[in-house]
C-alpha cells in the first residue's frame, strides 16, 4: 500500500515540569527549556513539507496552575512573539494563534496581531499555537455563531450541518490533523481539538517535550506511515482505491 503522508500534525507539549524536577530545577525551567523542542518541530516540519503544526501551548485549564507559574508562562510567550516571529517570517512560515486571545493581557493580544499581520501572505508551514484554548470552547464558540445565524433568520434550524459548524471551528478551513502526537507518555488528548480530531493518528511517547528532537518526531512520521487510514470503510475498499 502506498504510505500516508501526515499534512497536518498536532503536538500536545507534556512533560517540562517533570523534566525539572528530574534536573532538580524550578518548574519554570523546564518550560525555558522545551522552546528547543519548539525549534526543532518547526524546522523538521518545514523541512518535511508537512502544511500545518499545531502545537498545544496552553490550554483554559492551565489558567488553574500556581499563579508564579502562569505568570512565567505568559512571559515565556511574550518573550516567543517579540523574538521568534522575525525568525518565522524570514523562513516563509506564517503564525497563527487558535483560542481565546482576549484571555491575555492588552500586550501579548497586541503582539499576536502584529506576529500574524506579519506573517499572513506566507507559504511555507502554517504554525497553528493554541493558547488559552480548549476543545469544548471550540464547538462553543461555533455553535454560538451559528445559533446567531439562526436567531437573524439567515438560517433554519433544520438546516445545519457539520459543514455549517466548520466554517467558525477554529482551523477549520485547514487540512484536518492527520497526526496527534503527545509526549511524557500521556494518554489522553485534554480537551485538545476535540471536534478536529475526529479520525486523527494517535502516537503516544514516553520523551519528555524539552527531550523530545527530530528523531523523535521522524519516529512518530514513520509510525504514521505505516498505518491505513480507513475513514469507516473496509480494508478491502482502501485496497481498491490505491
Amino acid at each position: 500500500m502506498t504510505k500516508s503522508c501526515a499534512k497536518h500534525i498536532a503536538i500536545i507539549m507534556d512533560g517540562n515540569n517533570r523534566w525539572a524536577k528530574k534536573k532538580f530545577l524550578g518548574g519554570i525551567a523546564g518550560h525555558q527549556a522545551a522552546q528547543k523542542a519548539v525549534r526543532e518541530s518547526v524546522e523538521f516540519c518545514a523541512n518535511q513539507g508537512v502544511e500545518v503544526l499545531t502545537l498545544f501551548a496552553f490550554s483554559s485549564e492551565n489558567w488553574k496552575r500556581p499563579k508564579d507559574e502562569v505568570s512565567a508562562l505568559m512571559e515565556l510567550f511574550l518573550m516567543a512573539l517579540q523574538r521568534e516571529v522575525k525568525k518565522l517570517h524570514k523562513n516563509n512560515i506564517r503564525l497563527k494563534i487558535i483560542g481565546d486571545v482576549s484571555g491575555f493581557n492588552e500586550k501579548i493580544q497586541q503582539h499576536v496581531k502584529q506576529a500574524e499581520a506579519l506573517t499572513q501572505n506566507n507559504t511555507g508551514l502554517i504554525l497553528a499555537i493554541a493558547a488559552n484554548y480548549g476543545g469544548r470552547w471550540d464547538i462553543v464558540n461555533a455553535t454560538q455563531k451559528v445559533a446567531q445565524l439562526v436567531k437573524d433568520g439567515k438560517l433554519e434550524p433544520q438546516d445545519i450541518t457539520e459543514a455549517h459548524l466548520q466554517q467558525y471551528i477554529q482551523l477549520g478551513d485547514l487540512p484536518e490533523p492527520d497526526l496527534c502526537i503527545r509526549t511524557a507518555n500521556e494518554m489522553r488528548i485534554s480537551n485538545f481539538l476535540l471536534w478536529q480530531f475526529a479520525y486523527s493518528e494517535f502516537y503516544f511517547t514516553d520523551v519528555l517535550w524539552p527531550d523530545f528532537g527530530k528523531a523523535d518526531l521522524q519516529k512518530a512520521m514513520d509510525a504514521y506511515e505505516n498505518r491505513v487510514r480507513r475513514f469507516g470503510k473496509t480494508d478491502d475498499q482502501i485496497s481498491k482505491e490505491k
